[in-house]
């Protein structure tokens, strides 16, 4: 998968605008890939294979104009929300100007990025961050759950991506070969049960 897919730039900066017309399916996530690493089942179903962290984003100006999509994963030393704060520095987006980013994410941020995040969108109070995770990462360790909770105390958006993240990200990001999102058994069922537990996590005492 060629990494951060997206217009190469915004307007008045001499590059082009990512539009559907203009999207290259090669760069888009496989469909097998999507159901494996988005999939939100509480276990790995067969034939087995490795959960992965990918990040897709979509940064957008309030009135849903999307400027810019990619999608990343984690690389060694370098995870995807680190290489996601990474594109999004790199864009030199107008501090007078306020902009939306909706990341949908496999796994929730490990401490560490979710520190990288909390600083990144303190030093860019122009931008308004959202993050729907398919599954939470090391929910009943102390330090993930506590870097959940300063997401939330920075003003970053976290929840569980449902039906509706699930097929927006589908639409969005895989080649779909123009099929409707079809979901796996019990997506429902399972998102219920993680945005329980993310809710108990995020209103806990800190």
């Amino acid at each position: 998968m060629t990494e951060g897919w997206a217009g190469s730039g915004l307007p008045g900066q001499g590059g082009c605008v990512w539009t559907p017309a203009t999207r290259n399916t090669m760069n888009l996530l496989r469909e097998t890939l999507f159901k494996q690493q988005f999939g939100n089942q509480p276990r790995v179903p067969a034939p087995y294979y490795r959960r992965k962290t990918y990040l897709c984003y979509q940064l957008k100006q309030l009135d849903d104009l999307t400027l810019d999509r990619g999608c990343f994963r984690n690389k060694k030393q370098r995870h995807a929300e680190i290489r996601f704060i990474d594109k999004i520095n790199s864009l030199n987006l107008n501090p007078s100007q306020s902009y939306k980013i909706i990341c949908y994410i496999t796994w929730s941020p490990c401490p560490n990025c979710a520190y990288e995040l909390v600083n990144f969108i303190t030093r860019n109070d122009h931008l308004n961050l959202q993050i729907f995770a398919s599954r939470l990462y090391f929910h009943w360790i102390k330090p993930y759950r506590k870097g959940l909770q300063q997401l939330q105390e920075a003003g970053i958006s976290v929840a569980v991506m449902t039906h509706t993240e699930f097929e927006d990200c589908w639409e969005q990001f895989v080649d779909n070969q123009s099929r409707p999102f079809q979901p796996w058994d019990k997506l429902e069922q399972y998102s219920a049960s993680i945005k329980r537990r993310l809710w108990r996590i995020l209103t806990a005492p800190t």
